[in-house]
């Protein structure tokens, strides 16, 4: 016995007591319900041997107590036993079919007695259940740590690591801690209960127990069992779902940003920054040569975010790419934007729309066309004769890009002067909000940063570092696009 559970010298009395009347009254039990298997019903004999079991029992019970006088009790005067049956049993033998559980499992019984567990362990096959046996607390563990287990019975009164201790060991490994435990002792004191129930063990059945309840209290708790092994299995069911979604939205992650161009650095020097809020963004951009003296850039911005969006980013950049719109002259932007809106309205699209500024650069004519569909304007960064740095709005006003049919979109032009730089980027670029929650001012701190920071070569991580700075929280609240165009003084 453990030194934290000792007991008073008449619980120990009682429980070795208890212990050969106990095998008695289960071996009894056992052979009642062989012979019933049998077909034979005269068990009188059998009846008369557990009821005077029972009532000795019951004699130790209430003579050996801490409040009866520590004498022994008189022993009644021989008389007829009685075979009417007792509370704690019923009076005819369970049918072969009562004995079988709905819920059958792999039972650990473990108690210092070999009587205890070969009884135990009889009954429990009995009612369908797999058995093993363990004789100490370690050999217990061992057994535990070697296999699989639904369920341990086990005892709390054993020499050495007591039944307390081993409830500890299971209950404090994370890889044993959800097997249901059931206490069995014929120690009856109410401490040594909440003990073990405080310490996680599923319940308490007291020495002799009752065949019904313990297929009862074994049934619920295989039960309980049961319903938790489904929820780790939808779990792992889950998780390996997730894993699996999770890794196709990096590859989808991955393509997305695998079609974007590289940057460049002749005859134009482009440079870029791209971060979505999520796996995947919706924002999507690109340049390219449309013919020798003609060359486009574009961006582009749906709305919402997830896989949706960015199908639709991408099914929108493939056609700018691919020039795939029919009778549409790409170096018109206006006749682009009427051509993509022509093409994916909402109501084909999952009522999903999107913003975009498209520009043309003739070198020949160092004519810059552009035109936008609810997009924030690009910026055009020149020096003024005495060296300021002065930003130009290229502002077209059209309407996003898939809501209404029928909408003709134009397009305007300016020329740009040596060394100017442009700028197109998406609202999650400004649409930002500020330390204290207002939203940062478009004229005055995104602007004003551009005026100051303008000429940066690493101006699209410059801008995306300052609103990080700005910004509660690691991830935005949107995606984030930003590209630099250097025009050389030469074309």
């Amino acid at each position: 016995m453990n030194d934290t559970q000792e007991k008073s010298p008449l619980a120990t009395l009682r429980h070795d007591l208890r212990t050969p009347i106990n095998h008695i009254l289960g071996y009894s039990e056992l052979l009642g319900e062989d012979l019933a298997d049998q077909g034979i019903k005269d068990l009188a004999d059998l009846e008369k041997i557990q009821s005077a079991a029972r009532q000795l029992l019951g004699l130790i019970d209430s003579r050996l107590n801490e409040s009866s006088a520590p004498t022994l009790p008189d022993v009644p005067k021989p008389g007829p036993i009685s075979s009417a049956p007792t509370p704690t049993a019923p009076s005819e033998t369970p049918s072969p079919a009562e004995t079988i559980s709905a819920l059958t499992g792999r039972i650990l019984v473990v108690d210092d007695h070999p009587e205890n567990r070969t009884v135990l362990a009889r009954r429990l096959e009995r009612q369908g259940h797999e058995t093993a046996e363990a004789e100490n607390g370690q050999e217990a563990l061992d057994l535990l740590a070697a296999s699989a287990f639904d369920l341990v019975l086990l005892d709390i009164l054993m020499p050495g690591m007591d039944g307390t201790a081993v409830l500890a060991h299971i209950k404090a490994n994370p890889r044993l801690r959800h097997i249901p435990v059931i206490m069995i002792s014929a120690l009856d004191e109410t401490e040594s209960v909440v003990r073990c129930i405080e310490m996680g063990a599923e319940d308490f059945l007291p020495k002799p127990f009752n065949p019904i309840l313990l297929r009862a209290r074994i049934g619920a708790s295989l039960e309980k069992k049961s319903f938790r092994d489904q929820e780790q299995n939808y779990l792992h069911r889950i998780e390996k779902t997730q894993k699996r979604l999770e890794d196709e939205l990096n590859e989808a992650a991955r393509y997305i940003t695998s079609i974007l161009p590289p940057p460049m650095e002749e005859p134009f020097r482009i440079a870029w920054a791209y971060a979505p809020c999520t796996e995947l963004g919706g924002d999507s951009f690109g340049y390219h040569w449309i013919d020798d003296t003609h060359f486009a850039i574009y961006l582009l911005d749906v709305c919402g975010h997830g896989v949706g969006a960015a199908l639709l980013s991408v099914a929108a950049i493939n056609v700018l790419r691919s020039s795939s719109l029919q009778q549409i002259d790409f170096r018109d932007p206006g006749q682009v934007l009427t051509g993509l809106n022509a093409t994916f309205q909402m109501e084909q699209h999952n009522n999903m729309y999107f913003t975009i500024w498209y520009g043309v650069f003739e070198t020949t004519t160092r004519t810059l066309r552009h035109s936008s569909g609810g997009h924030p304007p690009a910026l055009l960064l020149t020096n003024s004769p005495d060296g300021t740095p002065t930003l130009n709005q290229l502002r077209c006003p059209g309407t996003l890009i898939g809501v209404m049919p029928d909408i003709t979109y134009h397009s305007e032009s300016l020329p740009v002067p040596a060394d100017a730089r442009l700028f197109v980027y998406c609202d999650g670029a400004y649409e930002i909000k500020g330390p204290a929650g207002q939203m940062i001012d478009f004229d005055i701190d995104f602007l004003g940063f551009l005026e100051k920071n303008g000429r940066s070569p690493s101006l699209p991580d410059d801008v995306l570092a300052w609103i990080r700075s700005l910004h509660d929280g690691p991830v935005l609240d949107d995606d984030y696009s930003f590209v630099t165009l250097d025009f050389p003084a030469n074309r």
